[in-house]
């Protein structure tokens, strides 16, 4: 009776960053769903991998291979997109280096991957949700990806810790100017996640070891803790949030 709400047949989910790592955990999680797919990112390879699991839940999916920074080549992919009921906003990047050493040229591309090209994806895919005369009725779904540090401050990460920052504002600005619409946008905020981007963190066992004693659950969250959570914000279980965040950090910003 009531999981049936989690179900996204017919819907059409666009994912960016969907080549590895949560985006493409989430692009096969809402395909288990019912949705069929959009992806991008900037290796083909890794996207026709994620296509073919994708196909073999007998559901579509469309790829393309894309620089989120080229923001002309961004809005043309866009231009070819007719129908989007669920934008999972994924794309991201961290370059850690402390504050009085992180270089411009670092700071600059983490703020256009984590920030701007996040603001173009967010503003394209809203604007063909609303191009739907039936939008209100039938609803749609912004996930925009951030993190535990949208919520608090750590070593080392103080430009990742703006960019997520920035991400938590707009996910609220955003929803009050689409909820009218019925378009819900909210965000998830992970904690440190075993990623392949992570991992490489991870190589420094210091790190490794100090970051597993901030997490109270004494674990890493995995790929699939944050593809569910998207399935239930993509989805009518979730029909009356928006403007909100999903912690999922195991305990670390409780402290």
């Amino acid at each position: 009776m009531y999981l049936k709400n989690f179900n996204l047949n017919n819907k059409i989910a666009l994912v960016t960053g969907a080549g590895k790592g949560i985006g493409k955990a989430s692009a096969i999680a809402l395909a288990e769903a019912g949705a069929n797919l959009i992806i991008l990112s900037r290796t083909k390879k890794d996207l026709l991998g994620v296509q073919k699991k994708i196909f073999s839940f007998g559901r579509k999916c469309k790829i393309y291979e894309c620089d989120l920074l080229n923001s002309s080549e961004l809005s043309y992919i866009f231009s070819k997109i007719t129908k989007i009921d669920i934008l999972v906003n994924n794309a991201g990047t961290n370059r850690p280096a402390h504050f009085t050493k992180i270089k411009k040229k670092d700071m600059e591309y983490m703020v256009d991957l984590n920030l701007k090209a996040a603001f173009q994806v967010a503003q394209l895919s809203a604007n063909i949700m609303l191009q739907n005369k039936n939008r209100k009725n039938i609803g749609g779904s912004i996930i925009n990806m951030s993190s535990q540090l949208g919520k608090v401050g750590a070593p080392i990460r103080s430009i990742y810790n703006m960019t997520k920052f920035g991400i938590e504002g707009l996910t609220k600005g955003m929803a009050l100017d689409l909820a009218s619409k019925n378009i819900r946008v909210n965000s998830i905020c992970p904690t440190f996640v075993e990623t392949p981007m992570v991992k490489k963190f991870f190589l420094d066992k210091k790190f490794k070891d100090k970051t597993l004693k901030n997490i109270p659950l004494g674990r890493f969250a995995k790929e699939s803790d944050i593809a569910t959570a998207v399935v239930y914000l993509a989805s009518n279980a979730s029909s009356m949030m928006t403007g909100s965040s999903l912690v999922i950090d195991g305990g670390w910003t409780a402290k």
